[in-house]
């Protein structure tokens, strides 16, 4: 029969083996984070490329586009890992959204061959390749989602939640730097394009300012000094010039383009930070585990031999020296098993904070799904109705959404023609 003490092992083992996974997760959201910044260089070439007719970033294209292929390959071979620790029994709490997401991004990967070939040929606008590489790109940053989402451990948990907001924020900035370099190039300026810009400002603002909240001085710190005064106001000047009506200014639009790519390329410093702090952390926490298992097991060899004979044992049965060492023991389990319960009660707690987050999300995304399917709407235009009917109302986004998901029978009706 196995003793109290070893299901304390046996639970601390547990806790070795999450935390081993999500190290070989927060590896492979490391390594999403290389191929999505890589790719956003990709669109905003391409971008330039199309809007130019090839006359423009017709050399860079194609080295950016090997950097994205070699890291592509090892992404998709940490998908690959995934899936072969699933089979071993080493999975994630939430591995079959994991992998969901994991098997709807696939065949974007697989389908960016021809979409390169079609932006060679000059076949699409440049508003088609944009949001092609936005999609592809909102299907890599679901999988970092995800992984954030089922993370156990309330610090790596804060840490996914941060790194996926700024991520997110970081995607929004690199479709304004596409946005805004084809509106520029092209001349084209109206109330639409305005809102537009406006939303994909107002898209980046919001993500980072989660960013913030879950994340520490030091990393805000480097945030704060990777955005020069100077180059915030040359962003914003140019801003205000793109959302008047001009005519087409191509030596504009490049300007735009290169205080852009040093925004983003500057971001993703604060990136790879996040990055190796989560690494540095997962690290941190194994190794923690792991002596304190060993502990466990040192206290097992030596107490668990005396503990059913010491257990009912007090000093009128016993001579002293046993009684002490069988309230020793006593106390030395109770208080791991008391110290473990509190210790996790805590982390559950603290885990539950860090996942408001993420369930908010959640629910404004299903909100805005149920909109664009009952109203043929934009995901930009639900976003807007959501928003609005937010601002009018005096309420939280979240607030709103859940009102909207709540009255979700009813939407159907409100598509249907009137009785005759």
């Amino acid at each position: 029969m196995k003793s109290g003490l070893s299901f304390l092992i046996a639970a601390r083992r547990c806790e070795i083996d999450e935390l081993d996974q999500l190290a070989r997760t927060s590896e492979l959201v490391s390594l999403i984070g290389r191929l999505v910044h890589a790719l956003q260089r990709e669109r905003g070439m391409s971008n330039m490329f199309l809007t130019s007719r090839g006359a423009r970033f017709a050399d860079q294209r194609g080295p950016q586009i090997a950097e994205c292929i070699a890291l592509e390959q090892e992404v998709r071979a940490g998908f690959d890992q995934l899936e072969a620790d699933n089979h071993r029994g080493a999975g994630t709490g939430n591995s079959a959204r994991l992998f969901s997401r994991i098997a709807w991004v696939l065949p974007g990967l697989d389908a960016l061959p021809g979409l390169r070939r079609r932006i060679d040929a000059l076949e699409l606008k440049p508003a088609q390749s944009t949001a092609a590489f936005a999609k592809l790109v909102a299907g890599l940053l679901s999988v970092v989602f995800e992984a954030a989402d089922g993370a156990t451990d309330p610090e790596i948990s804060r840490l996914l939640v941060a790194m996926f907001n700024f991520m997110q924020g970081k995607e929004f900035a690199g479709q304004e730097r596409a946005f805004g370099s084809a509106a520029l190039a092209l001349g084209r300026s109206d109330e639409a394009q305005r809102l537009q810009w406006l939303h994909l400002i107002e898209s980046q603002e919001r993500c980072f300012q989660v960013f913030t909240d879950f994340s520490g001085e030091a990393v805000l710190a480097l945030w704060r000094n990777s955005q020069p005064d100077a180059e915030v106001a040359e962003l914003e000047r140019i801003r205000r010039r793109g959302a008047a009506s001009t005519p087409a200014d191509v030596p504009l639009s490049q300007a735009w383009f290169d205080c852009c790519t040093r925004r983003i390329d500057a971001m993703k410093i604060v990136e790879d930070r996040l990055a190796a702090d989560l690494r540095a952390l997962c690290e941190r926490k194994t190794v923690q585990a792991r002596s304190e298992l060993q502990e466990y097991r040192q206290l097992l060899d030596t107490l668990a031999p005396q503990a059913g004979a010491l257990f009912f044992d007090d000093a009128d049965a016993q001579s002293a020296a046993p009684a002490q060492f069988g309230r020793h023991l006593e106390r030395s389990v109770l208080d791991m098993v008391q110290e473990q319960s509190h210790r996790l009660q805590a982390m559950s707690d603290e885990l539950e904070t860090v996942r408001a987050s993420l369930n908010e999300r959640k629910i404004v995304e299903r909100a805005k799904g149920l909109l664009m399917a009952h109203r043929r709407l934009s995901e930009e235009d639900a976003h807007k109705m959501l928003r609005q009917t937010a601002m009018n109302q005096k309420r939280r986004l979240v607030d709103v959404a859940e009102s909207m998901l709540a009255m979700a029978d009813y939407l159907p009706m409100l598509d249907r023609a009137p009785p005759r």
